[in-house]
């Protein structure tokens, strides 16, 4: 994949990457509670008393936030360069990853690392080394 430097839009990351923090910080002062999608999630796999609205509703938000996206603009079109056989394993080792990992990487990237926890900056490096090792043995070693 390479970048095309003349669509490369850094303005809309940070202002994204900022709203994204943002609303991190905002939930966890406001509620005490982390947005970390697969504690999220998890919880309403195995729901609590008194504990199901505000998980169903930050997954309806994460569902609905593209289709109202599209109301203002036309959805970026990325391009993937793998099978569904590949995206279907690579899914399943991202959850198998979670459970591992104790959460997942808004979760511990976002939201731990926020909160200063030394438990998330090894979860993210974890995630961001074996990331590069893995794009390094596709791209360069196995040749896809």
């Amino acid at each position: 994949m390479l970048i095309d430097w003349n669509a490369f839009t850094p303005w809309h990351a940070l202002l994204g990457g900022a709203l994204v923090g943002a609303a991190a910080a905002l939930f966890v002062l406001l509620s005490g509670r982390i947005a970390g999608i697969s504690g999220v999630l998890g919880g309403l796999l195995r729901p609590a008393k008194g504990d199901v609205a505000w998980r169903a509703a930050f997954v309806i938000g994460l569902i609905v936030a593209p289709f109202i996206y599209l109301l203002f603009g036309s959805p970026p079109r990325p391009r993937i360069d793998a099978d569904f056989g590949a995206l279907v394993l690579a899914g399943l080792l991202v959850g198998v990853g979670t459970r591992y990992g104790a959460g997942c990487t808004s979760g511990h990237g976002v939201c731990g690392l926020s909160r200063l926890s030394p438990r998330s900056l090894v979860a993210t490096a974890a995630f961001m080394a074996t990331g590069f090792a893995t794009v390094f043995a596709i791209r360069h070693l196995l040749k896809f």
